[in-house]
């Protein structure tokens, strides 16, 4: 347990220069486009005359030179202050961690689809191979990969909510629903349906290919064809010995997929209007709410952070050698 908690401990470590890295290229990114949040507000207010825009510059700090308004903005992260959205009237924070929970919500759940399908999926193509069932299972990952995103789930409203109405079309809870308890978590469950399945589908093509691959590469290896000459169990044989190894990519991929999920998220929270962190930052994008659209991409980074840091540990428990590199 000593030498896994040292690799943890320096996974987490090369952890934090890359948040900070991140918050650096962010900052410097949006501050390229051209606008501010007084342009904005100017021009909801209908007034844009020179003082009342210097007021307004001067209120954000935007009358700072870049590199003050950096430094600023890289202690204010530090010591987890993420500012005022003039747009919400509300601290940055409490909105991000207000949409937080659906956002993980959406990609936790699309990640376990993804994975699980995927695994099975791949699983049964390497095992059947050359059959038709194999055929049929690549054709499907081949479309799933190349749809894209937005149009799946502009396809599946239109079959599965509007046509046959077995889900809804968009939102998280239904107006007017059961507020709390276990009819709550259904209704949201509910809706929850078409987004994850949409934002899972082409992680899903990858890991079934990937899947298959690892189980084939597998197959091939001496420690199998010992496995035969002892008379092991065709089905123990897999299950016990070839699944165990044929996994560690898909677990390394999971933790990309992490990422993926929360930028994905953006486009299906758009199309089925998915309250979460994806919409919020839509809407601070247009506003030119630079503060809030940079605390949800530096949170969003320490998820990923701390993401990947849950594979590094899963990882090492399937296998122990991982934690001795």
């Amino acid at each position: 347990m000593g030498g896994r908690g040292r690799f943890l401990g320096r996974r987490a470590l090369q952890g934090l220069p890359t948040i900070f890295l991140i918050v650096t290229f962010n900052f410097f990114l949006l501050h390229l486009a051209p606008g501010d949040p007084a342009s904005v507000m100017a021009g909801e207010a209908g007034a844009a005359t020179p003082e009342y825009m210097a007021q307004l510059r001067a209120q954000f700090g935007l009358d700072q030179p870049l590199l003050v308004q950096y430094l600023r903005y890289v202690w204010n992260v530090a010591t987890l202050d993420f500012g005022y959205s003039f747009r919400y009237q509300e601290s940055n924070l409490s909105l991000i961690m207000g949409r937080m929970a659906a956002t993980l919500l959406l990609a936790g759940s699309s990640i376990l689809i993804s994975v699980g399908l995927g695994t099975l999926l791949g699983l049964i193509a390497a095992m059947r191979r050359n059959r038709i069932e194999a055929a049929l299972i690549l054709l499907v990952t081949v479309l799933a990969y190349a749809s894209p995103i937005f149009w799946l789930g502009l396809m599946f409203i239109v079959v599965f909510a509007i046509q046959l109405g077995w889900v809804p079309t968009s939102g998280m809870v239904t107006a007017g629903g059961p507020g709390a308890g276990l009819g709550h978590w259904l209704d949201v469950a509910h809706h929850l349906v078409l987004p994850a399945v949409t934002l899972s589908l082409f992680y899903m093509a990858l890991y079934t290919r990937l899947m298959r691959a690892s189980v084939l590469e597998n197959l091939r290896m001496n420690y199998v064809t010992t496995a035969r000459a002892k008379g092991v169990a065709p089905r123990r044989l897999v299950l016990r010995h070839v699944l165990r190894n044929a996994v560690l990519p898909i677990v390394t991929m999971a933790g990309v997929q992490v990422g993926g999920a929360l930028g994905g998220s953006v486009v299906v929270e758009a199309v089925f209007g998915w309250p979460g962190l994806g919409q919020l930052a839509f809407e601070a994008l247009f506003a030119r709410d630079l503060n809030l659209l940079l605390g949800i991409l530096t949170l969003s980074s320490v998820v990923v952070v701390l993401a990947n840091l849950l594979v590094d540990l899963v990882h090492s428990i399937i296998d122990p050698r991982v934690a001795l590199s």
